[in-house]
């Protein structure tokens, strides 16, 4: 089998589109605020996303997808908005005319080409944007006996967030194929940030802060207040178990508790946090999309930002199992998603504002991202049965696939995958859990959620011993 071979490009402009200057969107700021704290290694916040073109349909050839490519950042205007930083004070600049670049891989063979997509989205999303100089989107393409097999889209995260990727790979596939993808999204970043900077818009970024400061009195200052260990080299590690025991699990107890199974999952690492540090009280920043609002669904931006879900240990009573949680984590979820939406500027000083009153550090360092968009299943497959389970589980991978020398977090907990296993993985600062204490906290909530799917759920009181058994068989 051949391998790939020459990279070319192909340079192709757009025009068309509108121009303008607005402030960053909250979503921008937020992901902003990020990218300064994780220098030089904002390469970690690239999204990739590879769409297979070589299946049945029209035939996709380089100038059709340039086509497609000049078609998609007319229709949004996130892929031509650069980011100006005049002062220390970031400004998004609408363009309506430029030029890009597609870097083409020839696959000598259609069977290495999937192959070559991966290895060429590696290769655009490996290094940081140039916010100020550079589109905030790289495109690539693989290509074998003249025919596109694979489009390749390495996204800036200011410009996209995962939701915005997946539209984004929707409106190139109907592009490429059909040559339209029909209406456009209304909304646009632009006149976001523009409603965000009025009146109306910071009076709901203030009553979203109002539930962040409550939730934030009842919990500790901070999910890990004490190093345990020296820093490994790098400093962050990632640790990932792929599990083909969770998805039923989860399934499951979604279902028996009426509840989302996302919820199942932030319940269960927000339980674990408690029990292996002693807090009586759980502050976990779940990931929330922000998609709710009218014309968001279609937006291609970055939306996400930080919620808060405050889960109570304290009030579940001394004989209460981990499935007793779940249903006040449900509406605690929910009330977090919907105070999601606020100027970052205005979280960093009710931070700073709450650490002065308490004389130390407030900030959870906790967070959790399901990246999964599809919904629970109306009609659930029953729990694995014992047996199952355990060949289920024997069939699991727990490694560590990654490791970066800056993150801005101390717990980042990472949902995806599908029906047939779930991937989740827990970047960490190890002088705050070490390797095997992040292998542990693996191994913990596959436990804890498949032991409580079977009908065995885990009392409270002995989670910490859970964390204790689970991290001594990862030493």
């Amino acid at each position: 089998m051949t391998a790939a071979t020459a990279h070319t490009t192909a340079s192709f402009a757009f025009a068309g589109g509108r121009s303008g200057d607005a402030p960053l969107t909250w979503g921008q700021r937020a992901i902003w605020h990020a990218i300064g704290r994780t220098r030089p290694n904002d390469h970690y916040f690239n999204i990739g996303r590879v769409l297979p073109l070589a299946d049945r349909g029209t035939p996709v050839d380089l100038p059709r997808l340039t086509e497609a490519l000049t078609a998609l950042l007319v229709r949004h205007e996130a892929l031509r908005t650069r980011i100006a930083d005049e002062g220390g004070e970031p400004r998004q600049r609408l363009h309506g005319e430029g030029r890009l670049e597609v870097r083409v891989v020839e696959a000598d063979d259609p069977q290495v080409a999937a192959t070559a997509a991966d290895a060429l989205l590696s290769s655009l999303t490996a290094h940081r944007f140039d916010y100020a100089g550079e589109w905030p989107v790289r495109f690539g393409a693989v290509r074998h006996a003249g025919r596109i097999t694979h489009a390749v889209l390495a996204l800036c995260h200011l410009a996209a967030d995962g939701h915005a990727a997946e539209v984004l790979v929707r409106d190139l596939r109907l592009l490429a194929r059909r040559g339209s993808a029909g209406p456009a999204c209304a909304s646009n970043p632009l006149d976001l940030a523009r409603h965000q900077a009025s009146p109306a818009g910071r009076r709901a970024g203030r009553a979203a802060l109002a539930h962040w400061e409550r939730g934030l009195r009842a919990a500790s200052p901070t999910m890990f207040p004490t190093p345990v260990a020296e820093p490994s080299t790098p400093r962050f590690w990632t640790g990932r178990l792929v599990s083909a025991a969770l998805p039923r699990a989860v399934e499951a107890l979604a279902a028996a508790h009426r509840v989302s199974g996302s919820t199942v999952l932030l319940t269960a690492s927000a339980a674990l946090v408690a029990a292996g540090q002693g807090h009586p009280v759980a502050a976990v920043m779940p990931i929330a999309g922000n998609r709710a609002a009218e014309g968001h669904r279609t937006l291609v931006s970055t939306l996400s930002q930080d919620a808060l879900f405050i889960l109570r240990m304290d009030e579940a009573g001394q004989d209460a199992d981990f499935t007793d949680l779940l249903a006040g984590a449900w509406p605690a979820a929910l009330a977090g998603y919907r105070a999601a939406s606020y100027d970052p500027a205005d979280f960093d000083a009710l931070l700073d504002r709450m650490s002065a009153e308490r004389g130390t550090e407030v900030h959870p360092y906790c967070c959790f991202n399901d990246m999964r968009l599809v919904e629970r299943p109306a009609a659930p497959r029953p729990a694995p049965c014992p047996d199952e389970s355990a060949a289920f589980r024997s069939r699991g991978v727990l490694d560590f696939p990654a490791t970066q020398d800056r993150v801005a977090c101390r717990y980042c907990m990472h949902v995806s995958g599908d029906d047939s296993a779930l991937t989740v993985t827990l970047t960490a600062d190890t002088a705050y859990l070490p390797p095997h204490t992040i292998h542990a906290h693996l191994r913990a909530i596959e436990e804890v959620v498949v032991t409580a799917s079977a009908g065995n759920p885990p009392l409270l009181t002995e989670l910490p011993a859970l964390l204790t058994k689970t991290e001594e068989a990862a030493r």
